[in-house]
């Protein structure tokens, strides 16, 4: 009570300090640096890490792009190639006349390096850059070459992608906060009782918002996952701390006529319920943590931090707000709209019986959709921008001109000789799917002596450790036959130099399938395992957990499960994250309803009695709170262009919503089907066995019954 007490009286210096902190929150939000290279995630002991760092400090690359001309003469190619070059971060750029002079015919070149480079209309050159992929400054050489070459210019590779990510995104969040703070007003203009009270809630969470970005500055930088989905999952899953301390306050203002008490036991109500309801949503977060890919952790930490500051700003910043525009917000109230729920509440426990047999028919074709999601997702990141980005355009033009789907890149021991690396050339060229094998005698011949081959070639192509060869794959990255192709190349490298490395993007891609995998079983094991433990400890019961999350899971099924049934395919890491955040930011919903009806059973009343009160009683606030969650996701998930975003939106919104009808459907009848198996399982509810007669009615309901 002494914090209550503290928060009332010392309400204006509050206000003041949030709104100065907001100024170095500002600047660290402008600060922190934003990662658009998912590849960056997987763990540094991987050979495919490994070697990206080995690229970088032994030959002085960190990137590599290829750039598409179309309709040039050769000495116009080459005279755009020497103004490449000079591009800042532009390391070296590998093209036929690297070995040879320009002027010289095409046709005199070795046929597999002819046709590496050419096609009838169009030349190919590759572009290494002296600094990592997703580098401000190789995204700003990207934009160079671009501006440089024109209309006839298309630039792939990774760098490519994640600049067109970064202007993508940089274009599009904005938007989506306010999408969501405008959907989100909506919705709550709409179930609470006043119309300027959205507003300050608005006010309180946007600040808490501010302070959580502002203070990534901390960990350097984030993913842009994390910057795109942050302000919105923390309005989304924090709107209902500033719900539940308007409603204790009006509650209490009928109880007392001055505002500062009023508030003040409101502020001490509400942080034991908002407290109790975050560590959940915490849960759901920190379980992502443990991911061995991790922007997880990245993600998990950034919103563990904004519900934290959510549940400061409710019981600090917005009881400051509320008590100093106290008079406008109650000369603004109106009646609640949704109706009472009584008439509703005795329907659904007349259906308990059927409602428990779709509960158990559902089981078992959500969890086979839900298996089979995850399964079916992809991982080639280009499919998260639309069409007319031009990464995409740049990788349908090296896919439809030079049948090239993908690059692998050969770390070679420098001490394997010629001849063995001619001989693994040779059986890689056998590989299915393999279109052509680069390497220095491929480019000069086998008959040159190393000591005469021009240095713009052994610059790019060999170290005093490594040698680089470049092997081009007709096959799309992250598919099964670029997998498999990788399996094979790496078989053969390890046979010639057990030192060897293949790299590139679809080595690491196929070392993110494997990890995500593993990440998904794990994240769910530990959600589950957090959650369970926390409801444990809460509702003091054994049974109570497992019909509690065995509700939550069966919304998160048929959420997942409904993406395998429409054909919709996700991008990996929707499934992982929104699996523990559906779970961690909705079972509030059933633990809400599952402690209400203890309370009524502890008091007396039989099973049904207890049933039909907690379920009056919590669905108009599982109402509620599943449309805040709704309203402030939704929007985002229509409007996005980037694929990874609009379907973790979609998901929790649709998410949102089938956890909310599985509550108020089907934890009423589950909960009188179990109510002796409870009751033996919880503390201080197994004396409630004996005193509870056949019919379910209880001591209360008997004495109600005497007394009619």
């Amino acid at each position: 009570m002494r914090f209550a007490k503290g928060v009332v009286r010392y309400r204006i210096p509050i206000l003041i300090i949030a709104v100065l902190l907001m100024i170095p929150a500002v600047f660290g939000y402008a600060k922190t640096r934003v990662n658009y290279d998912m590849l960056n995630y997987l763990p540094e002991d991987m050979d495919t890490v490994k070697g990206q760092n080995i690229l970088l400090k032994d030959f002085g690359k960190g990137a590599i792009s290829f750039v598409i001309l179309e309709d040039m003469e050769p000495e116009e190619v080459s005279a755009l190639k020497q103004k490449i070059e000079k591009v800042d971060h532009v390391d070296s750029v590998l093209w036929i006349d690297s070995v040879m002079d320009p002027s010289i015919p095409l046709e005199l070149l070795p046929e597999e390096v002819y046709k590496a480079f050419n096609t009838d209309h169009s030349t190919m050159m590759a572009v290494f850059f002296d600094s990592s992929t997703s580098a401000e400054v190789t995204m700003k050489a990207v934009r160079d070459i671009r501006e440089l070459c024109g209309k006839q210019c298309f630039v792939s590779g990774m760098s490519a992608l994640v600049t067109d990510l970064k202007d993508l995104c940089e274009k599009e969040e904005p938007i989506y906060v306010g999408i969501a703070v405008a959907c989100a007003l909506a919705a709550m203009m709409i179930f609470l009782d006043g119309f300027l009270v959205p507003f300050v809630f608005l006010a309180n969470i946007g600040m808490m918002i501010v302070l959580n970005l502002g203070s990534n500055v901390f960990f350097g930088e984030i993913s842009y996952i994390t910057k795109a989905l942050a302000a919105v999952l923390q309005l989304a899953v924090t709107m209902d701390y500033s719900i539940f301390l308007w409603n204790s306050y009006n509650e209490q203002r009928e109880k007392t006529d001055d505002p500062k008490e009023a508030m003040a036991l409101a502020v001490r109500e509400t942080l034991t319920s908002v407290v109790g309801s975050s560590v959940t949503t915490m849960a759901g977060f920190i379980a992502l943590c443990f991911m061995s890919f991790t922007m997880g952790r990245d993600l998990g930490l950034v919103m563990a931090k904004g519900v934290i500051l959510g549940v400061l700003g409710c019981v600090t910043v917005l009881p400051a707000m509320i008590l100093l525009l106290d008079k406008p917000l109650q000369a603004t109230k109106h009646k609640p709209i949704l109706p009472k729920m009584n008439g509703l509440s005795k329907g659904l426990l007349k259906l308990s019986p059927v409602l428990t047999l779709v509960f158990l028919l559902l089981i078992a074709p959500a969890y086979y959709g839900y298996s089979k999601t995850n399964a079916e997702v992809y991982y080639d990141l280009g499919n998260c921008i639309p069409d007319t980005v031009e990464y995409v355009k740049a990788n349908e033009k090296l896919k439809n001109d030079f049948t090239i789907g993908s690059t692998h890149m050969v770390l070679i021991d420098s001490r394997v000789s010629r001849d063995k690396v001619r001989e693994m050339a040779r059986k890689m060229e056998q590989v299915e799917g393999v279109k052509t094998f680069l390497s220095l005698d491929s480019l000069v011949g086998e008959r040159v002596p190393e000591e005469l081959l021009p240095e713009a070639v052994t610059k790019v192509l060999k170290s005093d450790e490594w040698q680089l060869a470049l092997v081009s794959s007709e096959y799309q990255v992250a598919s099964d036959a670029a997998n498999a192709q990788i399996d094979t190349l790496q078989g053969i490298l390890k046979e010639y130099d057990p030192r060897g490395m293949l790299i590139g993007e679809g080595p690491c891609m196929k070392d993110m399938i494997e990890t995500t995998d593993y990440d998904f079983k794990v994240v769910n094991i530990i959600s589950i395992a957090l959650v369970f433990l926390i409801i444990l400890l809460v509702e003091k019961s054994l049974s109570l957990p497992v019909i509690l999350i065995g509700v939550i899971e069966l919304a998160t099924f048929i959420n997942l499960g409904l993406a395998h049934y429409t054909g919709t395919s996700l991008p990996f890491i929707a499934p992982i994250c929104i699996s523990t955040i559906q779970l961690g930011a909705t079972v509030d919903y059933a633990i809400l309803m599952t402690t209400r009806y203890k309370e009524e059973r502890l008091k007396g009343a039989g099973k049904r009695t207890a049933v039909l009160t907690a379920l009056t009683s919590s669905t108009s606030s599982i109402i509620v709170s599943g449309m805040g969650l709704f309203a402030a996701t939704i929007g985002v998930a229509i409007y996005s262009d980037i694929d990874i975003v609009g379907s973790m939106c979609l998901l929790l919104a649709r998410g949102a919503l089938i956890s909310m009808a599985c509550v108020i459907l089907f934890l009423p009848a589950l909960l009188l089907l179990f109510d002796k198996v409870i009751c033996l399982t919880t503390l201080k509810m197994g004396k409630l066995v004996s005193r509870t007669g056949k019919n379910g009615r209880g001591k209360a309901d008997m004495i109600h019954k005497v007394a009619a």
